[in-house]
C-alpha cells in the first residue's frame, strides 16, 4: 500500500476541516467586536444583547476548532517527518510563534472577556474583545506565513541537506503572503457576515418577535459581507499576478482547473448576494422579503465551499513539491506503513466528523433559541445556557 496518497488525503481532510472552523471564528469575532464597540459608545441595549448572543456562537465554534488544530499540528511530526527534518528550522519558527504567542494570548484574553461580563469596566471589557480579535488575526498571519514559505521559500538557503534561515523579515514580504493573507481575512469576514445574515433570516422566517434585534444583526452582516466580498474578489485576482513571479505554471495545470473555476464562480455569486442585500437594506426591504430569507439561509454554506476550493487551488497547484523547488512531497512523507496511515486517517476523519456534527448541533441549538430576554441580568456569563 502506497503511503503517499493516503498521507496527502489525510492532511487535506484535517486541514480543510480546521480551516472551516477558523474562517467562522475570525469572521464572527470581528463582528462581535464591532457590536460591542457600538454598544460601549452609547449604543442601544439591543447591541449588548447582540454581543452576547453572537458571542456565544463564536465561543462554541472557537472551542471545537481548537481540537481540530491540535490534531493537524501533530501530523507534521507523525506523517511528514521529512518536512520537519529538511525545513523545520525555518518552517517551524512561525508555527511556534503562532502557538506560543498568538494562540495562548488569544485564549487568555478570550477567557477574561467571557467571565468579565458585568464584572469589568466597559472600556476594559471592550479592549479585551479587540485584543482577542487582534491576536486571532496574528494567529492567521503566522499560519499563512508558514504556508507561504512552502509556496515560495524565500529568505533561506540549503546547507548540509537542510534549509537554513537567512532573513526572518523576508518571510513577511514574501509575494506568496502579500496577496493571500488579505484574501483569507476577507473570506473570513464574508463567512461571518453570511452566517449572521442567514441565522437572522431564519428567525424572520419563524416570525420572531425580536424584530429590532435581528434587523440590526442582519444590517451588520450584510455590510460585512459586501465589504468582505469586494476584497475577496480583488485580492483573489491580485494573486494571479503574484503567481507569475514564483509559480508561473500553476494556473495552467489542469488539476486546479475545476476548483479554480468553482472558487471564482462562488466568489462572484457571494458578491452578487451581498450587493443585492445592500440594495434591499437601502430600500428597507431586507426584513420583509420572505422569499429572500429562504435564499439567505441557503447561502450560509457558500463561503465555506468557496474557501475549500481556494485551498485546493493553493495546495494542489504546488505539487509535486512540498517546499517549492526544494523538497518533493514524495521525499517528505514518513517511513510509516501505508496501513498505519490509513488507520489514523479513518480515525481522524471520524473524529473530525463527530466534532463537525457537535459544532453544528450546539450552534444550531443556541441560534434557534435566540437571544436572552431583555430583562436578563448583565452579569450573566456569555456561555450560560449552551
Amino acid at each position: 500500500m502506497n503511503a503517499l496518497p493516503i498521507a496527502r488525503l489525510q492532511f487535506a481532510t484535517t486541514t480543510s476541516f480546521h480551516f472551516l472552523f477558523v474562517l467562522l471564528t475570525l469572521g464572527l469575532v470581528t463582528l462581535v467586536a464591532v457590536m460591542q464597540t457600538r454598544w460601549t459608545f452609547g449604543g442601544k441595549p439591543e447591541l449588548l444583547r447582540m454581543t452576547r448572543f453572537w458571542g456565544r456562537l463564536y465561543v462554541i465554534n472557537y472551542a471545537l476548532g481548537i481540537v481540530t488544530g491540535i490534531v493537524m499540528e501533530f501530523q507534521f511530526g507523525l506523517t511528514w517527518t521529512g518536512l520537519s527534518a529538511f525545513a523545520g528550522d525555518v518552517f517551524g519558527a512561525p508555527l511556534a510563534i503562532e502557538t506560543l504567542v498568538a494562540f495562548f494570548l488569544e485564549s487568555t484574553f478570550l477567557g477574561l472577556w467571557i467571565f468579565g461580563f458585568g464584572r469589568l469596566p466597559k472600556g476594559l471589557h471592550l479592549a479585551l474583545i479587540w485584543l482577542v480579535t487582534l491576536t486571532a488575526y496574528a494567529s492567521a498571519l503566522f499560519i499563512m506565513l508558514a504556508n507561504s514559505f512552502l509556496q515560495n521559500p524565500v529568505g533561506s538557503h540549503v546547507e548540509d541537506g537542510t534549509l537554513r534561515l537567512d532573513d526572518f523579515g523576508a518571510l513577511f514580504t514574501n509575494p506568496a503572503l502579500v496577496a493571500s493573507l488579505p484574501h483569507v481575512l476577507s473570506a473570513a469576514l464574508v463567512t461571518g457576515g453570511f452566517f449572521v445574515v442567514g441565522v437572522s433570516a431564519w428567525h424572520f422566517l419563524k416570525r420572531t418577535t425580536e424584530v429590532e434585534f435581528f434587523r440590526r444583526s442582519m444590517r451588520i452582516g450584510v455590510v460585512a459581507s459586501l465589504v468582505g466580498s469586494i476584497f475577496v474578489v480583488n485580492q483573489g485576482f491580485a494573486q494571479f499576478g503574484e503567481l507569475k513571479t514564483y509559480q508561473p505554471d500553476k494556473l495552467n495545470e489542469s488539476v486546479v482547473g475545476m476548483p479554480l473555476g468553482a472558487m471564482i464562480g462562488l466568489g462572484f455569486l457571494m458578491f452578487a448576494c451581498s450587493l443585492l442585500g445592500t440594495l434591499l437594506l437601502v430600500r428597507n426591504w431586507l426584513t420583509k422579503a420572505r422569499f429572500l430569507h429562504y435564499l439567505m439561509v441557503a447561502a450560509i454554506p457558500l463561503p465555506f465551499a468557496a474557501a475549500i476550493m481556494g485551498w485546493l487551488v493553493r495546495e494542489l497547484g504546488r505539487q509535486p513539491w512540498l517546499v517549492w523547488g526544494k523538497l518533493r512531497t514524495a521525499d517528505a512523507v514518513a517511513g510509516v506503513p501505508g496501513g498505519q496511515i490509513l488507520f489514523s486517517f479513518i480515525a481522524f476523519t471520524l473524529l473530525f466528523a463527530a466534532l463537525a456534527v457537535a459544532d453544528w448541533v450546539l450552534m444550531a441549538r443556541v441560534a434557534k433559541r435566540g437571544p436572552e430576554p431583555a430583562a436578563e441580568p448583565a452579569e450573566l456569563p456569555v456561555l450560560s445556557g449552551v
